[in-house]
């Protein structure tokens, strides 16, 4: 009865096998199963059984090869399976997650300013921030004289480092640079959008900055009237705040406009009704706009006798404010993550 203590020495093995790569599991395999494994050896050795006993040691030597088999089998799909996950894993990937980045909210409302400017058919323009005199004054109206060529406005730079003298060049106060420059550079008819980052000499504080962010639109063509202006101007309030919204243009002065125009919208916080934000009003100031003065379009080369046009500005983190009621402007580039997540879903 050697045979049969063999074999059920065997069958007790199987349930144990085990293996940890494919290369110790063929060698199970063949210690086996192989011609010359240790099953094909009893399977030899079943010969010289007597007839009696061939039965039942047959029935035990099929259960071992039929275990032995579905027990390497088991080993096997088992490193496939992780075979088949380490192919999907991407090894150049850090192993650390990395949290997703969001859009920054003067960034969302500059677009959402494009877009709908885009669709009344302006295109962007863009120019340098470090500019001359003559493209951010000169050109546009602006006399000798005037306050906002004095230090405490505008940025000037030393054309030498450590020389106190006048200068000509200087950080862009407005982006109505851009304008001009396209005027000298192009025919009637003009339809841009000029977005873009600009700074004044002023004191940094909740509701003040030394540089932030405008866009200024310019349309000249021929028989260009103050009713076009308004239309435009219009169309983006109830696109920007909503089909409710109100506007009301109040007579200003800007040397490069005439006439020109502060506009207001019914504040979209009340509704109009009166809050804080609005100071009771019901109404909030968000652009200057006009009808660009004759001069500003000689100085440019266009002849003001047979064009006109009309020209806005407006302050993004103005308009930021009224969307997301953000309320201290130092939070737009102190690059706080707690601050810039809120925009997550943006």
């Amino acid at each position: 009865m050697a045979l049969k203590e063999n074999i059920q020495s065997l069958l007790a093995q199987v349930g144990e096998l085990k293996a940890n790569n494919a290369e110790e599991l063929e060698a199970l395999r063949i210690k086996y199963l192989s011609k010359k494994g240790e099953i094909t050896a009893l399977f030899n050795e079943f010969r010289n059984v007597p007839n009696d006993q061939k039965r039942e040691l047959g029935q035990l030597l099929n259960q071992l090869r039929q275990e032995t088999e579905a027990r390497i089998n088991e080993l096997r799909e088992q490193f496939e399976e992780k075979a088949a996950e380490a192919d999907k894993l991407d090894l150049t990937r850090t192993p650390d997650p990395i949290a997703l980045g969001t859009r920054h909210p003067l960034s969302l409302v500059r677009e959402e300013i494009e877009d709908i400017f885009s669709r009344i058919g302006f295109t962007i323009a863009q120019g340098p921030e470090v500019e001359d005199d003559k493209h951010v004054y000169g050109m546009l109206n602006f006399a000798p004289e005037h306050p906002a060529r004095d230090m405490q406005d505008t940025f000037f730079i030393e054309k030498e480092v450590g020389v106190q003298k006048p200068t000509d060049v200087l950080l862009r106060s407005h982006t109505s640079s851009v304008q001009t420059r396209v005027m000298t550079s192009q025919k009637p008819p003009i339809r841009v959008l000029c977005p873009g980052r600009v700074y004044r000499n002023e004191a940094i504080s909740a509701r003040a900055h030394c540089f932030f962010h405008q866009v200024e639109g310019l349309y000249i063509d021929k028989n260009v009237s103050f009713a076009d202006l308004r239309e435009a101007l219009l169309y983006f309030s109830k696109e920007m705040f909503g089909p409710e919204t109100k506007i009301r243009l109040r007579p200003s002065y800007f040397p490069f406009t005439e006439p020109s125009a502060e506009m207001d919208i019914s504040c979209n916080i009340c509704g109009g009704v009166g809050c804080s934000f609005c100071k009771g009003t019901g109404w909030v100031e968000i652009l200057g706009c006009g009808m660009v003065d004759p001069n500003v379009l000689e100085a440019c080369g266009i002849d003001s006798k047979e064009y006109s046009g009309f020209a806005f500005g407006m302050g993004v983190e103005r308009i930021t404010n009224l969307k997301y009621r953000v309320k201290d402007l130092r939070l737009f580039s102190e690059n706080d993550v707690r601050f810039l997540r809120q925009f997550e879903s943006c």
